[in-house]
């Protein structure tokens, strides 16, 4: 039996996405910005897209700049309005536990002679909206705080973070890739001005995502070569890329809190199920926390060999974010939490999904049990 519990780091393609994408590879393979025939197609079906994506994040179809992906997205974000709002000031607000793509972005900021606060968390992973206040000065042209985090499933008081920022006029970026289209949202709702959101973690392709950027935010291009997605970022569109995002999107908003019920039933199930274990903790926030999201480390063991052993027996995971994937260092979010260095390198991320059933959830348990036996014991042998 093969059990997939690795949804956070990527999400199979939903067949009616697929359908849909098709097409654009073959008989519609028109350029979106040609003007013939088949540009227009082209064009169409990126509008439609677009009002799919907006609809999903409570927007306006105009507010949606088409990406590669969250991770340039985030980067669009805190790039281009820190080179739009450089006159303002050169400091940035961010927090300990986002994604690489934005903390990279912000170390590149510092390297240029910019200033960056990283608020801290709680051992929950949960950022103080008043510590983020408190960051705040004459001098700061971003905000940048992810609204569910990636390895944990936290979910941040976004909306209180945005009225703190509305109230001093500071644009304010928000990583959504977990959240969007896992749970209702609505940009105008969370008070952010920016909003990160990706294909491949809601059954859509990869390579293709979507920034909001709220009518009136400073925004700056980043990449040139020419007057794409209104003059916001340069590049031929991917187009069946585009159209999977938007069909994976409008797959997402139809009977999202019945699937949000289903699948957090299963998560509690494997949570309880893992926490009979001694030794087993449940890294963040019991609640408010993503439905599909379980991160646990267990006592006594590595998280790198947690993730071999349960992929001998058929489940996959992962030992955090699959943008560090090989490194051997402890997960800076669970560091931040104030986990101890051991206990940080003994974590196991299990993500579950639209598919993942009772019988699946049963049968990681199952494996869980003897391989986190099998490597305190020094995994004498990890096979089933």
């Amino acid at each position: 039996m093969r059990v997939y519990l690795d949804h956070a780091a990527t999400t199979p393609v939903e067949p009616r996405v697929l359908e849909a994408m098709l097409p654009f590879f073959t008989a519609t393979p028109g350029n979106a910005s040609s003007l013939h025939a088949f540009g227009q197609d082209a064009r169409a079906a990126v509008d439609q897209a677009r009002l799919q994506v907006a609809a999903l994040v409570g927007a306006r179809p105009g507010e949606i700049v088409f990406t590669s992906g969250a991770t340039e997205a985030d980067n669009l974000a805190v790039f281009g309005v820190a080179l739009a709002q450089e006159a303002r000031g050169r400091h940035v607000v961010t927090s300990s536990i986002e994604h690489p793509a934005v903390l990279e972005a912000c170390r590149a900021l510092e390297a240029r002679g910019w200033t960056v606060t990283y608020v801290p968390v709680d051992g929950r992973g949960l950022v103080d909206p008043d510590d983020v206040r408190r960051a705040l000065r004459a001098d700061t042209a971003l905000v940048s705080i992810m609204a569910a985090n990636n390895e944990v499933g936290t979910l941040q008081p976004i909306a209180e973070i945005g009225r703190r920022t509305r109230e001093r006029g500071i644009p304010f970026h928000s990583d959504a890739t977990q959240m969007a289209g896992a749970l209702p949202m609505s940009a105008g709702e969370l008070g952010v001005d920016l909003l990160s959101v990706s294909g491949h973690k809601r059954y859509g392709p990869k390579g293709v995502g979507a920034l909001y950027v709220r009518s009136g935010t400073p925004l700056a291009r980043v990449q040139h070569g020419g007057d794409h997605e209104r003059g916001r970022r340069g590049g031929t569109e991917n187009v069946p890329g585009i159209v999977g995002l938007g069909a994976a999107f409008a797959l997402a908003s139809d009977g999202m809190a019945q699937e949000g019920m289903r699948v957090g039933a299963l998560r509690d199930r494997l949570i309880e199920g893992a926490l009979a274990i001694p030794g087993a903790r449940l890294n963040g926030a019991r609640e408010p926390r993503l439905p599909n999201n379980a991160n646990l480390s267990f006592e006594g063991t590595d998280g790198q060999s947690l993730v071999i052993g349960l992929d001998l027996h058929g489940v996959a995971g992962s030992s955090g974010s699959a943008c560090s994937a090989g490194s051997l260092d402890p997960s800076h979010v669970l560091l931040a939490l104030g986990l101890p260095p051991e206990r940080a390198a003994g974590a196991v991320r299990l993500t579950l999904g639209r598919h993942t059933t009772e019988a699946d959830v049963d049968h990681a348990l199952s494996a869980l049990r003897r391989v986190v036996a099998a490597v305190r014991q020094g995994a004498p042998s990890l096979t089933p």
